[in-house]
């Protein structure tokens, strides 16, 4: 559909009205004359293969044409039919088709007669106006029945009904508007470029705005939107799902300023050019501007509006774009509104509740509950882990030539059968076991059994989407996903060169697309032929596929735009970080089409000779290159890049060539070697990145402001590049899981992305996909609201008691004695806190879980000066009892467990907290720490007991009420009740506990 010079509105945009009123009767008016069957909500492919059933029946006439029927919301097609058909017509057909096109934001009409109040036709020049869907018509006939009535017109029916104005406020301004566009998908016949006239060129940001301007000269006007210029109001009520789902926008103060700008720009325009990002939500964006331009009667009678996309910001690729415009994709359009209004609905429905349930607690959302979950249920995975004791045995062996000298050849091998047994991980299980097939092996006389070997290849990995980018970006460069996309788009946006000029140097940056153009793919394989020789390009282009969920493939590959723009010619031009982040993109788009790496490899299997025992030893090295070449290069200098896989080991691999089946090997050194298992390993930023893709949660823009959410809220904590959920994130996944299993169903949010994927390709509508989740979900929404606050205490205690009381095994209140320590949500400090049962009788509270809330001798602790561990480490084994002595990690720091963990008693534990570097601590201090507290005698005074305890930054004393620190030159050992005493009454003293509170006047 070409775009026509349009009258007083946008040529297909809007839910449009006729410029004369319409009649209560308008939609059975329409289907009279267009002989339609009722609208249907069913999806627009379904509806596009019943039309040729229909179409016999759904005819209109213009000049005798006959359109075609229209399907659910997509209203274009009548005006794409009868643009097409009345191209060879007269002057005044054209104005017939413009004037169905009329919208809300149309100038008004005076002068309506008092006739066409009581009936209200749905006719200009004959032509029946454009088909709105039943939902829309409906609300308009009743809106225009009820102001009519008043004697308003058209345009005071679509103030008053779609304008919520607050009248205190000049800004930001409300409007309720239909989602329900005529918009349509579709190549225009003009060309952008060369210029025909002054051009308005909307784009996103400032920098991007500058280097297009530089391209384009005078005939263009580029100025930049700063991304949304309006969104959902932030309150209750924004989307009404008994409405249709109608929404409520607010328009910030600054995005006014913004479209005021664009709005002057206009002003003797010819063209105005929507050129925002080429995803979902710069679709969203252009819709957006044309509404609100709309409404400010901004669009001049004659100007064409277009939408271009920008794949990379170089001039050849702007001019070229500006050379192919397109209409709006309303099928773009409708997935943002469904996903937006889909995130809202869940965010403001179960935050509310968090807030009444979970004080302190800020947010729920679909995708990041989904990734909360994912962090949290590896937690408790982590917690409920039982480490494994096994052994290896590995073994030295050297080929018999000179045995006297020792001058042969040694290399190493492992265990890997006993007895005609293969050996698993976890086959010897004990210290004894493994000592005992030493002995037998020292006496053994071994030979080759077989000598394998093999080549292999190792393919290049794809070239960088926007999850694998982040993932590589902080596996090898320590950046974290946010700071990861800010330096991509900025080298996406465009920098200055050495030579004055500006360029974008990668492709667009939000992409889940592998493929990588044509002309692109020349380029590269040049270079490779160039800088490697011809052996290493492959031998023909290499064409990617994504194998993960929901992939889009909308857009190319993250590439340099010019792959001859060497990582080393850009220093001075961009800084450190940036230039890493170029380079890695350099050498993976350079690798990528190129041959893969050959790796030799051999395998020995040495046997003794009395078949007891076979060991196994392999080793490898490259034999080609091939892509490897990249790593080798100059230009990887910047980041460092050394991969480890495939490295020339020509010792051990010539050691193990010469052997060969039936040659004698002596044995020179049996190694017997301790492990326990460990327990999965917490996310990192880029582990999490890669499973939520796996998963089909998300979409590439969204997972780095994830990550940013959840650590915002304080539900997660990053500390050495790895994500620990904080017991706040851990309370609201599990309330979530408790009342709202759908939402936090990984496959939920994986499903819905793929919908909302449908309505992109208008295969789904929007508006019922939100309607079936919404009757789901309400449901959910009023059984968690009467929920009490105890229910979710109760709930969180059963499920986190062991690690809520990991200090506190007894859980005796230690201020009345007769009371039990139990969980209570706070909105202050870490969301909850541990208080007594019989408050308020007692009004004791425990502010940490390593004991009471006077622990704290007022001394900080810095969390991070403790060396991280894996934890649970194995320290040793208890002399006297036999179990474990474990150093594990709790909510406020390292700990010290005797036995695992069990329902019938919960075991021995002490505080580490204190200490420097857990990673030293022998098993007697990890003994000693869980002597810990000791009596030191009873007080001469009152006889109430003296004790010693272990505190936040060391050790304490403590008579009733009455604490103190130790000092740090005072060994605990050494504290006797005397010196106790002493410490008691000196300054460091300090009364604790709550005061009693005042009573309130």
């Amino acid at each position: 559909m070409g775009l026509d010079v349009l009258p007083q509105s946008i040529h297909g945009l809007g839910l449009d009205f006729p410029r004369q009123l319409l009649s209560l009767t308008a939609e059975e008016d329409i289907r009279n004359r267009l002989r339609m069957k009722p609208f249907s909500r069913r999806p627009a492919k379904i509806l596009a293969a019943t039309s040729k059933k229909t179409d016999s029946n759904v005819e209109e006439n213009i000049n005798g044409t006959p359109v075609e029927g229209l399907q659910n919301s997509s209203t274009n097609k009548l005006k794409n039919k009868a643009k097409k058909t009345t191209k060879k017509g007269s002057t005044k057909d054209e104005s017939k088709i413009k004037a169905i096109s009329s919208s809300v934001s149309s100038k008004p009409v005076n002068g309506t007669s008092k006739k066409k109040e009581s009936t209200i036709e749905d006719n200009v020049n004959g032509i029946p106006m454009e088909v709105l869907t039943s939902s829309s018509m409906n609300r308009s006939k009743k809106k225009a029945e009820k102001f009519i009535k008043k004697g308003n017109t058209i345009d005071e029916i679509s103030n008053n009904a779609g304008v919520k104005q607050d009248s205190n406020e000049t800004h930001p301004k409300q409007q309720f508007i239909s989602a329900d566009r005529s918009l349509q998908k579709g190549q225009q016949t003009f060309k952008l470029y060369p210029p025909s006239g002054k051009s308005v060129v909307v784009v996103e940001s400032v920098t991007k705005s500058k280097v297009i301007q530089g391209y384009l000269g005078d005939m263009y006007e580029v100025l930049p939107s700063y991304g949304h210029v309006r969104d959902l109001a932030a309150r209750s009520g924004s989307v009404r799902p008994e409405d249709d789902f109608s929404m409520l926008w607010e328009v910030p103060s600054a995005a006014w300023t913004h479209l005021k700008s664009i709005k002057v720009a206009l002003s003797g325009a010819t063209n105005l050019i929507l050129a925002s990002d080429p995803d979902r939500e710069g679709e969203a964006i252009a819709w957006h501007i044309i509404e609100m331009l709309q409404q400010q009667n901004a669009l001049h009678p004659g100007i064409r509006v277009a939408r271009v996309v920008f794949h990379e910001i170089t001039e050849a690729s702007i001019k070229n774009s500006l050379q192919a415009p397109r209409d709006i994709d309303i099928n773009l359009v409708n997935a943002y509104l469904g996903r937006r209004a889909l995130d809202y609905l869940i965010g403001f429905n179960i935050s509310p509740l968090l807030w009444r349930k979970l004080p302190g607690c800020q947010s729920a959302g679909r995708v990041q509950s989904a990734a909360l979950s994912l962090i949290c249920d590896r937690e408790m995975e982590i917690d409920q882990f039982e480490s494994q004791e096994y052994w290896t045995v590995d073994a030295v062996f050297g080929n018999v030539k000179s045995p006297s000298s020792r001058s042969g050849v040694y290399f190493t091998s492992h265990l890997a059968q006993i007895d005609s047994k293969r050996l698993g991980q976890l086959s010897i299980s004990s210290e004894k076991e493994a000592k005992d097939i030493e002995q037998k092996l020292i006496s053994s006389t071994f030979e080759v059994l077989s000598s394998k070997r093999s080549q292999t290849r190792k393919n290049p990995l794809a070239p960088y989407i926007t999850s694998t980018l982040q993932q590589e970006s902080a596996n090898k460069l320590h950046f974290p996903a946010t700071y990861t996309m800010k330096l991509a788009q900025k080298l996406y946006e465009g920098v200055q060169l050495a030579d004055g000029k500006s360029t974008g140097l990668i492709t667009y940056t939000r992409t889940d697309g592998l493929h990588i153009s044509d002309e692109a793919i020349k380029d590269i394989r040049s270079l490779i032929a160039k800088r490697y020789g011809p052996g290493y390009a492959s031998d023909g282009p290499r064409k990617y596929f994504k194998k993960v969920k929901n992939a889009q493939e909308a857009h190319e590959a993250i590439r340099p735009t010019d792959i001859n723009r060497l990582p080393s010619l850009l220093v001075g031009t961009l800084d450190e970080d940036a230039l890493k982040l170029y380079t890695l993109i350099w050498l993976r788009t350079l690798a990528c089409q190129m041959e893969p790496a050959v790796i030799d490899q051999i395998q020995i299997d040495i046997g003794s000779s009395d078949g007891y025992s076979i060991f196994r030893a392999s080793c490898s090295k490259i034999g080609f290159l091939g892509y490897q070449a990249v790593h080798q290069d100059v230009e990887a200098a910047a980041v460092s890049v050394h991969e480890n896989e495939g490295i020339d080991k020509d010792a051990a691999f010539g050691a193990l060539n010469i052997l060969k089946a039936g040659d004698r090997v002596y044995i020179s050194e049996v190694k017997p070697k301790q492990h326990h298992t460990i327990p999965p390993p917490r996310y990192s930023e880029g582990s999490l990145v890669k499973k939520l893709e796996e998963l089909g949660i998300g979409r590439p823009s969204t997972y780095a402001s994830t990550i940013n959410v959840l650590q915002a809220r304080s539900y997660i904590a990053i500390k050495s590049r790895v994500l620990y959920p904080e017991f706040r994130g851990r309370m609201v996944s599990a309330f979530i899981a408790n009342h709202f299993a759908e939402v936090a169903d990984y496959s939920f949010t994986a499903d819905m992305e793929t919908e909302l994927d449908n309505v992109s390709a208008g295969m789904t509508e929007w508006k019922g996909l939100l309607k079936d989740y919404w009757t789901r979900f309400s449901k959910y929404c009023n059984l968690a609201s009467n929920v009490t606050i105890h229910q979710v205490e109760k709930m969180l205690e059963d499920k986190f008691g062991d690690y809520l009381f990991a200090s506190l095994p007894n859980r005796s209140c230690p201020s009345c004695l007769n009371g039990t320590l139990i969980f209570k949500v706070s909105k202050f400090g870490a969301g909850y806190f541990i208080g007594c049962n019989q408050h308020p009788r007692c009004k004791y509270i425990a502010k940490t879980l390593y004991g009471d809330d006077d622990d704290n001798d007022g001394t900080e602790v810095d969390p991070q000066r403790q060396t991280t561990v894996e934890e649970p480490k194995l320290i040793g084994m208890h002399p006297s009892t036999g179990e474990k002595v474990l150093l594990k990690v709790g909510p406020y720091g390292h700990y010290i467990q005797l036995g695992e963990d069990k329902k019938s008693r919960s075991p021995q534990r002490a505080s580490a907290g204190h200490i420097k570097d857990v990673t030293s601590l022998s098993l007697g201090q990890a003994l000693d720490l869980l002597s810990y507290p000791k009596t030191l005698g009873l007080h001469p005074e009152d006889r109430r007991p003296v004790i010693i305890k272990i505190a936040r930054a060391g050790f304490a004393v403590k008579h009733g009420k009455t604490m103190a620190p130790v000092p740090k030159a005072l060994e605990p050992s050494n504290v006797t009740l005397e010196k106790a005493m002493k410490i008691l009454l000196g300054p460091e003293a300090r009364h604790v506990g709550r005061p009693k509170s005042k009573a309130k006047a």
